[in-house]
């Protein structure tokens, strides 16, 4: 890691050596602390509130505490004030990637037999009380999901824009594409292995998302997107009973 020049606000942080420079090995130690955090919440077999807690908090946890590793104190330029604005492009965001999933299902309803997001199935017959449980455990694992969402992003932007000399716009297309793509492949267990649902519908999903971050530099954004569209989409299963496709979680 080198210390570089402050990173400008209209930019995205460390695929251009703002506010710091990553080397080689510290985005293979980025990339690999999402992949043991994703393990780390799929393998611990604690399911029920309030020991759910401790694979989510690690969820979260592990990425960050790899960036502080490999970012020093400059870590935190993830993480952007938020204003009554950031609280509309939340809303907005979230709500875009709710009306786009929902379009990409429908489509995809039309070649293939989709299947139901498992939580949204357990959700409908939850308590009140339960309910308030899952918003608690959900709305940390989905701020894990943005950390497993962007960092491979920056990534690809990195090699992209550093390695093979391809611009800066080029450089989000193409990693836009590859993140949400690797996105959706974490979700194929959850929707039983179902390739153009996982790869397709929860992959545009992550595109939107991953958009929120690219136009706010600001992950608590893209987080409070990703949870309104996540609940969102259960209201409308505790409302209207059983969707074959459901936003991603």
């Amino acid at each position: 890691m080198k210390a570089s020049r402050t990173l400008s606000g209209r930019d995205l942080p460390f695929y251009d050596g703002m506010p710091v420079e990553i080397e080689v090995r510290g985005w293979l130690v980025l990339v690999a602390s999402v992949l043991v955090a994703f393990l780390v919440l799929t393998l611990i077999p604690l399911r029920s509130f309030p020991y759910n807690l401790v694979p989510t908090l690690l969820f979260v946890g592990i990425p960050l505490l790899a960036l502080r590793v490999v970012a020093g104190r400059r870590w935190t330029c993830l993480f952007r004030p938020l204003h009554l604005r950031s609280f509309v492009l939340m809303l907005l965001f979230g709500l875009a990637t709710l009306a786009g999933s929902m379009a990409v299902g429908w489509v995809l309803q039309k070649f293939f037999e989709l299947h139901s997001n498992p939580v949204a199935d357990e959700i409908a017959a939850m308590s009140a009380v339960q309910i308030g449980e899952a918003f608690i455990a959900t709305s940390i694992q989905l701020v894990g999901e943005e950390l497993f969402g962007i960092f491979p992003f920056l990534a690809v932007l990195w090699l992209c824009v550093k390695h093979l000399h391809i611009s800066r716009k080029i450089g989000i297309l193409i990693a836009l594409v590859v993140s949400g793509i690797l996105f959706g492949a974490a979700h194929l267990p959850t929707y039983d292995w179902h390739w153009a649902q996982s790869l397709i519908g929860i992959g545009s999903a992550r595109i939107i998302l991953t958009l929120a971050y690219v136009a706010t530099r600001n992950l608590w954004v893209s987080a409070g997107a990703h949870i309104i569209n996540d609940w969102a989409g259960f209201i409308f299963v505790l409302e209207l009973g059983h969707v074959p496709i459901t936003p991603e979680a």
